[in-house]
């Protein structure tokens, strides 16, 4: 009887077994390994990740200038320069121009697309200009003012500021869906989502966030409408991008600065400090599962996605002691180690 009732249990335990994917071998898996790790020296810090449209050139903002990387050597091919506190990149193809938001200046750097000249700098109506998006239907530029808790709208073509908008809270991160609205991060502890109307230059909607603390990266599934909020809270949040309803929760990892939605794959990831990249598959527009968690390295929070390869960008460093504090610096920072700062490349396998 025990014989029996043990090959009837080992039946169906292989049926079952048999019936579950393997993921490493479908278009949509979530199976990703460290592929590349490019030494990029330098001293200072970092933020956001861009690349452009062909997929051949990473932006990597780095404290007073840009660094331009070929994704295919991983070598330096350019730099737009006197950017200081340089946070974000905004590519518009369209006008053949780009765009900087510069924390510490206080202002946005345009720059050529094909010979990263700079052409103008033009003041914003903020204090700390963080993330920065293109916005195509209206030609406009917006920085998320992170100093002053609000939005600046400048004229794309002329650089002249159009609109200021307050904002609940610090922003963070933002994304556009090309079609007449903007959606931006609001870093509060309870966590908020703003709709910002790009024809009316006005606040549409404010969307709390159950559960997601202190949001930072933000990205878009524009097919099937989905926002994906990374918070500190260790989780990722979807949220419908037409009502506002909170969609799903997925666990992702400690210290998520960025994250990015594979259209082709159904893969969203996350970059977390900790040093980890969080791999989710969306099963359907209302449902995830985590695929895979990659190790990366400690500090590696932002990312960029190619959606044409597939290919994850982040970037890296060590850090030295934490310096005392001092009325002038009441929160330092640790310093980063000369020379050890470094790009990842993770590819699908």
């Amino acid at each position: 009887m025990k014989r029996r009732l043990r090959f009837a249990m080992w039946l169906v335990a292989f049926f079952w077994l048999g019936s579950v994917p393997v993921y490493g071998q479908e278009p949509g898996d979530g199976h990703y390994a460290i592929d590349a790790r490019w030494p990029a020296g330098g001293a200072g810090g970092w933020d956001y990740l861009a690349l452009d449209a062909s997929g051949m050139r990473l932006f990597v903002t780095r404290a007073d200038h840009v660094d331009v990387v070929s994704t295919r050597s991983g070598t330096a091919v350019g730099r737009i320069a006197d950017t200081a506190g340089v946070h974000g990149v905004a590519l518009a193809p369209a006008l053949g121009r780009g765009y900087t938001s510069n924390g510490s200046a206080g202002s946005v750097t345009e720059f050529d697309l094909d010979t990263l000249r700079t052409l103008r700098v033009a003041p914003v109506s903020g204090t700390n200009p963080d993330a920065i998006v293109f916005e195509p239907l209206g030609r406009h530029v917006l920085t998320f003012n992170g100093g002053s808790a609000n939005a600046t709208v400048l004229d794309a073509t002329t650089l002249n500021v159009v609109a200021t908008l307050a904002l609940p809270d610090k922003p963070e991160f933002a994304v556009t869906d090309d079609a007449g609205h903007i959606f931006v991060n609001i870093e509060s502890a309870q966590g908020a989502l703003v709709v910002i109307d790009a024809r009316k230059l006005t606040l549409a909607a404010t969307w709390a966030l159950p559960g997601c603390a202190r949001p930072t990266g933000l990205a878009l599934d524009r097919v099937r409408q989905r926002l994906f909020s990374v918070c500190d809270a260790r989780v990722m949040t979807v949220t419908d991008a037409v009502s506002g309803r909170h969609v799903a929760q997925v666990p992702i990892g400690e210290h998520p600065d960025a994250v990015a939605f594979d259209p082709e794959l159904h893969l969203v990831f996350s970059s977390n400090g900790e040093g980890t990249l969080t791999v989710i598959e969306q099963l359907d527009a209302d449902h995830y599962r985590v695929a895979a968690t990659l190790p990366t390295q400690k500090s590696a929070r932002t990312l960029a996605l190619d959606p044409r390869s597939h290919r994850v960008y982040l970037v890296a460093a060590q850090f030295g002691p934490t310096p005392l504090a001092t009325p002038a610096m009441p929160h330092p920072r640790p310093p980063v180690l000369p020379d050890s700062f470094i790009i990842l490349v993770a590819g699908r396998h």
